[in-house]
């Protein structure tokens, strides 16, 4: 157990942070499946933006590396175009 009062807050807010990292990245997850199940090029075109506004923020606080995001990007906007 932690002795040092800086080291409990260190430990309640890393909880908080990886908790919201978590809640994020899933959200941002469920939108891609989201976008990957549209059919019709009409719906898949409005989701896109959001989705990759999504994954940019995830890429830009280092839940997901930068290389990652832009293979998701890459692999998204290829499916939208082929719609």
């Amino acid at each position: 157990m932690a002795n040092h009062k800086s080291t409990l807050k260190r430990i309640r807010s890393n909880e908080t942070k990886r908790l919201r990292n978590k809640y994020i990245h899933k959200t941002t997850r469920n939108a891609i499946k989201e976008l990957r199940e549209a059919e019709d090029k009409k719906t898949a075109s409005a989701l896109y933006p959001k989705v990759i506004a999504l994954v940019d923020k995830l890429a830009k606080n280092n839940i997901i590396h930068k290389n990652k995001a832009s293979n998701l990007k890459s692999k998204l906007t290829v499916y939208v175009n082929a719609l």
